[in-house]
């Protein structure tokens, strides 16, 4: 339901109409959004810089620091080599399904999300042959290695089977 200017009296129209007009004028004065820059808005939690990507297609890749964009920009230039294959971003891995416990309370899942997961190409190094493998990468600095992440590592350990790399 929206309410047209017409149908207000005329000191609320002349008041409407000077803030449309402010609004205006601001939205041409500020400059365009940029995620990375550091701005003077609350900082990230763990001070790190939103970065962003342009594939070769021409999407954008939104990366939530630089130490990931980067790691990014080493596996694209390995997936172009041929060293691994099927670099996927942000997938999500449940580690504990939800349910509804005894007394009808509902209980969430348990999800992990990999920064980066992708497949290491069999390769053969002297007489031993590695064959094609899972790989689940994890972007981490000291302050981002926290219990709950400790504690869903161990879970894709026991439920997958999966070491998680931290890089």
């Amino acid at each position: 339901m929206s309410i047209d200017v017409k149908d207000l009296p005329p000191a609320y129209q002349a008041q409407a109409l000077r803030k449309w007009a402010e609004q205006e004028r601001k939205k041409k004065r500020q400059p365009l959004h940029c995620p990375a820059d550091a701005g003077p808005g609350k900082p990230t939690k763990y001070h790190n810089k939103p970065t962003e990507r342009v594939t070769a297609s021409g999407a954008v890749l939104h990366f939530d620091s630089q130490k990931e964009a980067r790691r990014y920009d080493e596996l694209a230039t390995l997936e172009r080599a041929g060293k691994i294959r099927d670099l996927r971003m942000q997938v999500d891995f449940t580690l504990q399904e939800a349910y509804t416990d005894g007394e009808g309370r509902r209980v969430r899942a348990i999800r992990y999300r990999a920064d980066f997961t992708y497949v290491r190409v069999k390769e053969t190094i002297g007489e031993y042959t590695f064959r094609d493998q899972l790989v689940v990468e994890d972007v981490k600095s000291r302050a981002t290695r926290t219990k709950e992440f400790i504690m869903k590592r161990k879970l894709m350990k026991e439920r997958f089977n999966i070491d998680i790399q931290e890089v």
